[in-house]
């Protein structure tokens, strides 16, 4: 996949948070980069863009992250889901990969973290 072609959504209610991973995301060359600060927006987003990768809050303030990420894995198996988080238990991190989930990131995440995730995004 070419740097080009990928469409990362990221979904979280906290601007700051939406904004600091989209920083880290431009600096690594990714152009296409769209926000949802809620699970409603979230899915008209993804319904329309079908992006290939996306951050996915686990707690939004319209629904949980983890029923968004059945539903965005019922439309398209292909796309990658990447969990976040600021709640590292073990059961969060079960249960997002049990629903399908690709990677799942503790915030406040690292620029380090960021980069290493998305290497086989960008080669």
């Amino acid at each position: 996949m070419t740097k080009t072609k990928l469409c990362v959504l990221i979904v979280d209610d906290v601007a700051a948070v939406r904004s600091y991973l989209k920083q880290i995301l431009l600096g690594l060359g990714v152009p296409d980069i769209v926000e949802a600060a809620d699970g409603a927006e979230a899915r008209a987003l993804y319904t329309r863009l079908q992006p290939q990768l996306v951050f996915l809050d686990i707690q939004l303030p319209d629904m949980n992250g983890k029923e968004l990420l059945r539903q965005f894995k019922s439309q398209n198996q292909h796309s990658q889901i990447v969990m976040v988080s600021a709640f590292s238990s073990v059961s969060n991190l079960k249960d997002s990969i049990a629903a399908g989930a690709n990677a799942f990131v503790v915030k406040p995440f690292s620029v380090k973290r960021i980069s290493h995730l998305m290497q086989p995004y960008l080669n």
